[in-house]
């Protein structure tokens, strides 16, 4: 048997081949020579001097020294020492009741992916965290259905399940920025969201089995902590894609978010998706709650308020760079990739808009990985950095819906400036000369 040199191609391209072949070989040959062009044409770093005497490589890490931690440790695994400042964060201006009505927000500049971990998932209570035993959860289903009906928790997980991937976002995010910016950070401006994926049930499938009557048109959600939070829900989304949901992620939901089960209505707005549930009721009527009526309306220059008005809008955002991600550290001529989230309760991502001049000219990003319906979306775009000189980045995400992110001024011309809620106005960037990053407003 003879032995072939794999890495020796000398002896290869000598022999005779079939045309079809010779040709397949020629366009393999081609694509790899193109390949290697557009990767030193995109190279983010400069030429990189390789020492044979490298002490990084050739000497032992203080970590290689000595035995790590054994496997019993930390059984439910925690994140890296080194990456301790990636935390939810509060503040007490988004606070009250001694942190008990409050929202934590979610690091988004860090997150990777879609998918946001269970640990920094964004947390919006009205009374707490209530710690419910899963043994004495009940579910109570009655109102305009043939059987009303109390299930434990085992029960309802009899019903066929499903996994989605959805992003929550709360109502309000991005609401503080309605006269000007208030938060020169990304995490606290635009961070009362996450994604996740999510295992439930659709509530269409209990319903089947319960009998719905034709008068339902609504049902009312109630949760069982302090706040007993209570929402109205249309039956068209109900019998659409609404969830009872107990998995978060791959595991249990965590207290914060609403254990052991919570509502989920895809693309709407968080309030909605009742945690800690306990009743769902039909009716022919709106019930008007608490937290629909004097709570989570939007006050419009005419004085009329807005009421039931419930999908996230499309929206995005550039998550790198920003104020927590600033280019400070970058030369003249180097080569960056800008990265950032979409997003719309409507529907599914169509493209994404970057400008460099806050909004008077766009380029278009790249869609990055899945683009799934009423999901977070990646994109991204490459650029090669201009030292000294001064960039006002905003991003403009569209829909299948056929929506368009608003400019502000399109935005408060319909709304005002009283609301807080259902903000999407493209956001801007100012990279300054030296690469640190600032929130700022581009106004007409």
């Amino acid at each position: 048997m003879t032995n072939t040199n794999l890495h020796d191609t000398s002896r290869l391209n000598t022999q005779k081949l079939p045309a079809a072949q010779k040709s397949r070989r020629e366009f393999f040959k081609k694509s790899a020579a193109i390949s290697v062009s557009a990767v030193a044409a995109l190279s983010v770093l400069d030429p990189v001097k390789v020492l044979a005497d490298d002490k990084a490589i050739t000497h032992h890490a203080p970590w290689g020294q000595h035995w790590g931690d054994p496997i019993t440790k930390n059984l439910y695994g925690v994140p890296s020492l080194y990456e301790h400042n990636v935390t939810r964060r509060y503040t007490k201006l988004l606070a009250s009741g001694n942190y008990r009505a409050a929202i934590a927000v979610s690091p988004i500049q860090d997150i990777e992916g879609i998918i946001t971990p269970n640990g920094l998932f964004f947390s919006r209570s009205h009374g707490g965290t209530a710690h419910i035993d899963p043994n004495k959860f009940r579910l109570m289903i009655h109102g305009l259905v043939k059987k009303p009906i109390v299930l434990t928790l085992k029960q309802l997980k009899r019903y066929p399940s499903v996994t989605r991937t959805h992003f929550l976002e709360c109502p309000a995010n991005g609401g503080q920025e309605w006269r000007a910016t208030q938060y020169n950070s990304l995490q606290f401006a635009k961070g009362f969201m996450s994604c996740a994926q999510w295992t439930g049930v659709y509530i269409k499938t209990i319903l089947k089995d319960l009998g719905l009557k034709p008068q339902a048109k609504w049902m009312l959600s109630e949760g069982s902590d302090n706040s007993e939070m209570g929402r109205t829900v249309p039956i068209d989304k109900v019998l659409d894609d609404a969830m009872i949901v107990w998995g978060q992620n791959g595991e249990a939901l965590r207290p914060e978010q609403g254990y052991p089960v919570r509502l989920l209505l895809p693309g709407w707005e968080g309030n909605l998706c009742v945690k800690w549930l306990k009743r769902l009721e039909f009716a022919s009527e709106p019930w008007y709650a608490k937290e629909e009526t004097s709570k989570y309306t939007a006050l419009k220059p005419t004085g009329k308020a807005v009421q039931h008005f419930y999908a996230n809008e499309v929206n995005s955002t550039v998550t790198s760079p920003s104020p927590e991600i600033p280019w400070t550290d970058l030369k003249d001529g180097d080569l960056i990739e800008i990265e950032g989230l979409a997003w719309s309760g409507m529907g599914t991502i169509t493209a994404v808009d970057l400008s460099f001049d806050g909004g008077k000219n766009f380029k278009k990003a790249k869609l990055k990985g899945l683009v799934l319906p009423k999901c977070w979306t990646r994109w991204s775009y490459m650029h090669k950095y201009k030292k000294g000189k001064t960039l006002l980045l905003t991003s403009r995400a569209m829909d299948d819906a056929g929506y368009i992110q608003p400019t502000i001024d399109q935005e408060t011309s319909v709304m005002g400036v009283e609301s807080v809620y259902h903000r999407n106005a493209i956001e801007t960037w100012e990279v300054a000369k030296t690469g640190e990053v600032n929130h700022v407003q581009i106004r007409s």
